[in-house]
């Protein structure tokens, strides 16, 4: 899942990003307003923590813009500001969620998955075949069996799964599962499928490579 995080204060962005990256997620970072715009209307993005005070042009207004452009994509405020008046109208300019600083990281990650969640209207546990993957909990059965992936392992089957039926080319997987300054070769993605595979056994036969594209996950039968 690829997240855009609009920040401007080094501190929390470095250990967002560090801890957004640990749990799986494709982190990109905008340090202004400005850049937060353009790259919010240009990316393909699920998720977007916004500050509400930056360089440039506000969170707020940010926010208001891309509402124009994009009304499903989930927006979260990350700010100081406190008060039923900053919460009330945070929401009614487009934010779907307001966590104000300082937060503790384990309630902004549970806000995080309840938007995404929200956002694609699947349940909570999501299926392919014999495998069961829930992404609140982060456990994975394969036949009933727990599976115990890493956190990019897991974001690569997340996202196949959610795209299941749908061939998944390696620049999007790139896009979503990968950080936006990751410059190495795309045979990386082989790399951590057949790690899936091995990990999965039987149930990993529904993800099927398509040569020279990508891979796509089967839909059940």
């Amino acid at each position: 899942m690829k997240i855009l995080l609009v920040e401007d204060e080094s501190g929390i962005s470095r250990f967002l990003t560090e801890g957004l990256t640990e749990e799986g997620y494709a982190v990109d970072l905008a340090t202004n307003g400005n850049t937060g715009l353009e790259m919010a209307l240009s990316g393909e993005y699920d998720l977007l923590l916004l500050d509400w005070m930056l360089p440039g042009i506000s969170g707020i207004e940010l926010c208001r813009q891309f509402r124009k452009e994009n009304t499903t994509t989930p927006v979260i405020f990350l700010t100081v500001k406190a008060g039923v008046d900053n919460t009330v109208f945070g929401l009614e300019i487009g934010a779907n969620d307001y966590v104000k600083k300082p937060f503790a990281f384990d309630e902004l990650l549970a806000r995080i998955r309840v938007q995404l969640r929200q956002k694609s209207g699947e349940p909570a546990v999501l299926a392919l075949g014999p495998i069961l993957l829930n992404p609140e909990t982060r456990q994975v059965t394969a036949h009933e069996k727990g599976i115990n992936l890493t956190p990019r392992e897991f974001s690569l089957l997340e996202f196949l799964i959610r795209n299941k039926g749908k061939v998944c080319t390696r620049t999007r997987i790139l896009e979503h599962v990968w950080e936006i300054n990751y410059h190495g070769n795309t045979s990386v993605i082989d790399v951590y499928i057949n790690y899936l595979r091995k990990k999965l056994g039987p149930g990993a036969s529904r993800i099927r490579t398509i040569r020279g594209v990508g891979f796509i996950a089967e839909v059940d039968e």
